[in-house]
């Protein structure tokens, strides 16, 4: 197999890798245990179901981790096309790791709270469930934060696409819109009072615009520079004479 085209293929399956677990972690995790506005049932949920959170925990930092891994074959993959937009796509995206990491503790401090006889013999159960409830909220919005990451690194990803040779141009234009639908949906949730934030909720479901370039990284990953179309550079081009065209002594 082509190089190109194996790389290609295999940074697509870790980006589908990097993102199967976020569903999971990110909606139906908290969506299961938190109760609006009932902080003792919300701590009720999170008793009974401790391995559901645990579950999510481990999910959300697989999902982190393969992340790093897709950044860097996306890296390796389009390094040649412009070394800075690369760079730029790589880092913008690695910024979200560290936050993600530090936001999984506001999924593990619920599960210290509860299990800790120290901090049961020294706050009542409504504190205990009041400070729950908290950290399950923060994890939302440590989300929130890194979400607006996850949508400015497709613009350099985006731009990398159309300037590449080796991956129809077409797919960049799913991806401006889908890092425009991350952007827009962060700073709604941080900005707009309870009443706009559906704007913020409606602007996150462009985000299914990742999906074409997973589909066409799978399926077809990347033509060769021969077969984008690269043109010899003049000086490394052949040139062959006829023995009539030959140079006059």
């Amino acid at each position: 197999m082509d190089p190109n085209k194996s790389l290609a293929r295999r940074a697509g399956l870790l980006y589908l890798l990097a993102g199967l677990p976020a569903p999971f972690a990110y909606f139906y995790v908290p969506g299961a245990l938190l109760v609006e506005g009932d902080a003792l049932a919300t701590a009720d949920r999170v008793r009974a179901s401790e391995g559901l959170l645990r579950a999510g925990i481990i999910a959300e930092l697989l999902g982190v981790t393969l992340v790093i891994f897709a950044v860097l074959a996306f890296y390796q993959l389009f390094k040649r096309v412009e070394p800075r937009t690369a760079v730029l796509m790589a880092v913008l995206m690695l910024v979200s790791v560290p936050i993600s990491y530090l936001n999984a503790l506001n999924h593990i401090a619920p599960l210290v709270l509860l299990k800790s006889p120290a901090i049961s013999s020294v706050l009542d159960p409504g504190q205990v469930a009041a400070q729950v409830t908290l950290f399950l909220r923060l994890h939302g919005h440590g989300l929130v934060i890194a979400q607006i990451f996850w949508g400015l690194w497709l613009a350099p990803f985006g731009l990398l696409i159309m300037r590449s040779g080796f991956i129809p141009r077409w797919l960049a234009f799913p991806l401006f819109i889908a890092g425009t639908g991350y952007v827009v949906s962060s700073l709604g949730m941080l900005l707009l009072p309870p009443s706009l934030r559906w704007v913020a909720q409606y602007a996150q479901v462009l985000g299914v615009g990742e999906m074409p370039i997973v589909v066409w990284l799978l399926i077809w990953g990347a033509r060769s520079p021969s077969s984008a179309g690269r043109v010899p550079k003049p000086e490394m081009a052949a040139v062959t004479l006829r023995p009539d065209e030959a140079p006059p002594n």
